[in-house]
């Protein structure tokens, strides 16, 4: 019985991390959310690249400064543009409907992506568009074919074009490389610092207490080794006349 229950719980585990990842050969992002200074750079770059057209209603402003370690003002300069109040959701002025229009579909909040779809999978994405003269948006994504979205971050990697091959007398997609003089001002290097650090930033965004909730965990533990070792003590020294 105890080998049927291990094998059930193993295979839901490994079917939900399939699902939040959603499949394909992953990156990994190495998240890290306490890692301050680098959920503060995924915070600007969040907002000056991802806000133009995706929310964060699942968060309020307030709940950014102790996860970022700045005071709200600093929150106030980079991040947030036009009117507010700190207990504001991060919704954006773009309207969902206006959105369907122009896009022909609302781009999705991305408060909780980095929990349903799995950091690595976030992270694996914003390393996969390429240039794709044949998508109505002139971009495409190994990860996620015919997504919707655009290579925002281009200005920063330069113009990927995709690398295929032959597989059953078809062409297929094997990865994808930057051509001479299209890289952009990041090394390739300097772009995946910047690409983690955003999925840092979503990985936070998912969990604001995520940090505060591992770093008590670890005191917990701690506590209940310590507990566990003097409980032990006690028990050998009440049943010691008995033996």
């Amino acid at each position: 019985m105890r080998k049927i229950a291990l094998a059930l719980m193993l295979g839901l585990i490994s079917g939900v991390s399939f699902a939040a990842g959603g499949g394909g050969d992953l990156m990994d992002a190495k998240v890290d959310v306490s890692d301050q200074s680098s959920l503060q750079r995924g915070a600007k770059l969040f907002a000056n690249n991802c806000m133009g057209c995706h929310s964060a209603e699942y968060v309020r402003w307030n709940a950014l400064p102790e996860g970022l370690g700045v005071p709200m003002e600093t929150v106030e300069e980079t991040l947030v543009y036009g009117s507010y109040t700190p207990g504001d959701k991060m919704n954006i002025a773009m309207r969902g409907s206006e959105a369907s229009d122009w896009f022909g579909a609302e781009p999705p909040d991305l408060s909780l992506t980095a929990r349903s779809r799995g950091a690595d999978w976030v992270y694996t994405y914003l390393n996969s568009f390429y240039r794709d003269p044949d998508a109505s948006i002139g971009w495409n994504n190994t990860l996620l074919e015919n997504s919707s979205m655009p290579h925002v971050l281009w200005r920063l990697q330069g113009v990927p074009e995709a690398q295929y091959e032959e597989v059953g007398g078809e062409l297929q997609t094997a990865g994808i490389a930057i051509p001479d003089g299209q890289r952009g001002p990041l090394s390739e290097s300097e772009y995946h610092q910047a690409t983690r650090d955003i999925t840092n930033y979503m990985a936070f965004l998912a969990e604001p207490v995520r940090a505060k909730r591992q770093e008590i965990g670890m005191w917990v533990i701690g506590f209940l080794v310590i507990f566990t070792g003097l409980a032990y003590l006690m028990k050998r020294e009440y049943w010691r006349d008995i033996h």
